[in-house]
């Protein structure tokens, strides 16, 4: 009897050890190791411990869960069909990033089953396909037709895998497709309705990006301060993430703290300049998560192209379509204000606020806003189309054009035979407006969940480490009471030693 209590005692430190490092690892689950690592798979291993999380934590828009056991010899050959469609969307050197995060899960380990039974596998590999919000805490019921999850019913090769994959985008993604490969074409997702919900994420990072800049040179100064603030105070108001209304409304009830209106006495000044920096660390714009330090609906097919200044653009159109019809007039002129003051492109910065001086009469709505807004981006594109152009430093997969395209927004054209390329355009501006409104407003934020994620992170794990801790006490109970140690796998009805 007291060797069966010690042998009991060795089996669960095992299982705790078990637990611990699987936590550990499951901290890590988006660094994915390149081809010189042991592990160079490009589609992710996750399990009961780290499946929510991973979908919590991605910007992509959609995701794959391939469901498979490892014993499976199905399983093991189908692996390298999936490898390949994995190459084009996941891992730092991804041909299409931003766009399906391509996970699996192993349903013969046993801390997967009810995992896998929610998800109703019944035959390995099954692959399921959705909004990846849709996959935590979820599952899939086949007699469910309003469930946003769909099972992959033909994705049998890399190829019919992907051609499915582009009958649900519209998209004409190839396997031979080669990361900034064939450059003269343009991006074929770039202005797609669904790919705008991607770009929350960069309008964060410019954000962050833009009040790093206007720090670190120190560009705040007694005449422009007022500026800021106004600027600080629509954000607060209608920065379309909720990370950045918080973190900007922090800074600015500390704002006098960090840069007092009345001018310090030097030696004053050179003493609190620490203290000030110190504080500013507190109040990151958006939040601890930002900067990512990537960006996915702005990012160029070069290192030197897009990023920042669509993302900027980007964050003027949200906040301009998000304005009440009052605050037009003041968000206009604090928009011109903070561009000519705070950005540091002085050619560019002086361009933008020739045009705001060219207004000559105060705007009453929204809609006068957001198409003085429009217009205005156009006519940037325009100018810089031909001097990128003259100096081939345009972005070869992302040539300025005028937007929105006929293709984007067909009812945007009075004239349907008309397209960008036109040398004058007869606007339908109501449909113009409308388009605007809604991609920059509702669609930018469709796919974005609102969460504190610290605080989520830790109440689930948490409660997933006590839920595998009770499996795990409860499966070392019958292991100890098994003739053998002997398992039974309840999918093949096959005995086998543990």
């Amino acid at each position: 009897m007291s060797s069966l209590s010690n042998l009991s005692k060795t089996l669960l430190l095992l299982v705790w050890t078990f637990l611990s490092l699987s936590s550990a690892r499951s901290r890590s689950i988006l660094h994915v190791s390149d081809g010189a690592g042991i592990h160079p798979d490009l589609a992710l291993d996750l399990n009961v411990t780290n499946f929510d999380q991973a979908f919590k934590h991605t910007t992509n828009t959609y995701a794959i869960v391939e469901f498979f056991a490892h014993w499976c010899p199905a399983c093991r050959n189908y692996k390298p069909q999936y490898e390949k469609v994995a190459r084009l969307f996941n891992g730092a050197n991804a041909v299409h990033p931003g766009i399906i995060l391509m996970t699996r899960v192993d349903c013969a380990d046993t801390i997967n089953t009810k995992l896998c039974d929610k998800f109703s596998v019944t035959h390995y590999p099954s692959l399921y396909w959705g909004p990846p919000s849709k996959f935590v805490g979820g599952g899939w019921d086949e007699k469910d037709e309003k469930s946003e999850i769909r099972f992959i019913d033909d994705g049998r090769t890399a190829d019919r895998l992907l051609k499915w994959i582009n009958s649900q985008l519209g998209s004409s993604y190839n396997l031979e497709d080669e990361k900034y490969e064939n450059d003269h074409l343009p991006h074929s997702n770039v202005s797609d309705p669904g790919q705008i919900a991607q770009a929350v994420y960069d309008v964060e990072e410019a954000t962050f990006m833009a009040f790093d800049i206007i720090l670190e040179n120190k560009m705040i100064k007694p005449d422009n301060r007022g500026t800021l603030i106004k600027f600080m105070q629509l954000m607060v108001s209608h920065h379309p993430s909720k990370r950045c209304r918080t973190g900007t409304a922090d800074m600015l009830v500390n704002f006098d703290d960090l840069y007092p209106s009345i001018k310090l006495p030097a030696n004053k000044h050179a003493s609190e300049k620490s203290t000030r920096h110190g504080l500013l660390g507190k109040f990151g714009i958006c939040g601890k998560e930002v900067p990512r330090g990537s960006w996915t609906f702005c990012r160029g097919s070069k290192n030197d192209t897009r990023g920042f200044s669509c993302g900027l653009w980007v964050l003027l159109h949200s906040i301009s379509v998000r304005v009440e019809d009052g605050e037009s007039q003041m968000a206009f002129t604090t928009t011109c204000d903070f561009i000519h003051r705070f950005f540091k492109c002085e050619e560019c910065s002086q361009h933008f606020y020739n045009m705001c001086s060219r207004v000559s009469t105060s705007f009453n709505s929204t809609r006068e806003f957001v198409l003085w807004l429009w217009t205005a981006h156009n006519e940037v594109n325009e100018r810089l189309k031909s001097t990128e152009e003259s100096l081939k430093t345009s972005d070869p997969k992302f040539p300025k054009t005028i937007w929105p395209t006929n293709r984007l927004c067909p009812t945007c054209y009075n004239d349907l035979n008309q397209n960008e390329e036109s040398s004058s355009i007869d606007w339908n501006h109501d449909e113009v407006y409308k388009f605007l409104s809604s991609y920059y407003g509702n669609m930018l934020v469709s796919l974005y969940k609102e969460k504190d994620r610290e605080q989520i992170q830790i109440i689930n794990n948490a409660v997933s480490e006590q839920g595998l801790l009770w499996q795990s006490l409860q499966l070392a109970v019958c292991l100890v009471h098994l003739p053998g140690f002997g398992g039974h796998d309840r999918r093949t009805g096959s005995q086998e030693d543990a």
